[in-house]
């Protein structure tokens, strides 16, 4: 007999990520990789409002898999062979979702999707039953009441597949607000033992895969073009432009820790909810590259313009919503506070510089972390604990 899920202490020292998260947030890689594909394919070809919109919906899926999967494992973990076994069995469904994600933005047939998230959700729904088993009174009501809500929302998602193709906008927006709402009902009277230190490092570490595989995807679209013009003067600013960006974007995340302002499931709700932009926007910024690099061999049907913000739309809203929900708790004064928006804004405005925009970008976005560490130097942060 497999032995009893408890809950760990959310005052346990050194915790941290284990092999087996690692291993399950790189087969989240295959799902990013093919939903930014799609987006840059879908807004290359001149549909933006398609590309968008299937991106959004499709993103959502993935990260709200992955959520579900690491603050249950940061509260119940006891890596014993039983736990892994259903983890394996999740991670087999995050591959079957991949699957069919260009099937779903390309024809909006959802079955393959569907299907790839009944296996990660009955996994998820058997972690919590069996939390529930290995637990007593209130704890024991808030790990069925997530079996509960979790099953409910997996039916719901069945009307991405029996309604109209006009009618799963709707579908995605209601269910998906079910979804948000599952965690806040279920621990609204006992909160589960997330623990801070390790639900910050588990979204450090995602935030890291979700950047690399943007670097990846610049990559390929750099080589490619490379290999088919072979003009490096037009490439050579892009590339590093989009590189300066993408370094930057790591330096702006892991600048302060965060885990000393996740003390209460309101502040870690907020803060957990809002990594859906910061997540899909940095994915965005390696599909908005790609973009760019088409657009400047006149492969990609938009104007230089409509290239260049494929590029800045995404970069500025990751600065920004960064700030929002994870900097700004750790900034001193206004000068600090106003660098993270402002350098936002002036990213944006780099999207009338047409061709150059891109390095234009990256320069922005170096001069941000040099400003950013000048001011932190000479005044601190709001945290005691000192910068990594």
């Amino acid at each position: 007999m497999p032995a009893l899920m408890r809950a760990r202490s959310r005052e346990e020292a050194h915790r941290a990520a284990t092999p087996l998260e690692l291993f399950f947030d790189l087969c989240f890689v295959v799902a990013v990789a093919q939903a930014g594909g799609q987006l840059a394919h879908a807004l290359a070809e001149g549909h933006p409002g398609h590309g968008i919109t299937g991106y959004l919906m499709l993103f959502f899926a993935v990260w709200w898999a992955w959520m579900n999967f690491s603050w249950f494992s940061s509260a119940y973990d006891n890596d014993d062979a039983l736990y892994r076994v259903v983890t394996l069995v999740q991670m087999a469904g995050v591959l079957v979702l991949a699957a069919g994600v260009p099937r779903a933005f390309d024809h909006g047939d959802f079955t393959v999707v569907w299907f790839g998230y009944l296996v990660m959700r009955l996994a998820m729904v058997a972690q919590w039953l069996r939390a529930a088993h290995g637990s007593r009174g209130a704890e024991r009501r808030t790990a069925r009441r997530y079996a509960f809500g979790v099953t409910v929302c997996q039916v719901g998602w069945l009307g991405l597949l029996v309604l109209p193709q006009d009618e799963l906008l709707w579908v995605f927006v209601v269910v998906g607000l079910m979804e948000l709402a599952v965690p806040v009902w279920a621990e609204r009277e006992r909160q589960t033992a997330w623990h801070p230190h390790h639900i910050a490092e588990r979204y450090g570490l995602f935030t890291i895969i979700v950047l690399g595989e943007t670097v990846a995807a610049a990559t390929v679209a750099v080589q490619s073009a490379l290999d088919e013009h072979g003009e490096l003067s037009t490439l050579l600013p892009i590339a590093g432009g989009g590189l300066l960006v993408v370094f930057a974007a790591y330096w702006i995340y892991f600048a302060v820790p965060i885990h000393l302002h996740l003390r209460s499931n309101t502040q870690a709700f907020l803060w957990g909810y809002g990594h859906y932009l910061v997540f899909g926007s940095a994915a965005a910024v390696g599909a908005g590259i790609e973009i760019a690099v088409e657009q400047a061999f006149g492969t990609a049907h938009l104007s230089a313009f409509g290239a260049a913000a494929c590029v800045t739309v995404p970069a500025a809203l990751y600065m920004f919503t960064v700030w929002l929900i994870h900097s700004r708790h750790q900034k001193r004064g206004p000068a600090q506070q106003l660098v993270l928006p402002v350098s936002s804004v002036l990213v944006l405005a780099c999207t009338f510089a047409g061709q150059w925009a891109v390095p234009a970008a990256g320069l922005v976005a170096s001069a941000t972390v040099a400003v950013g560490v000048t001011l932190t130097a000479r005044q601190g942060t709001a945290l005691e604990e000192p910068q990594p």
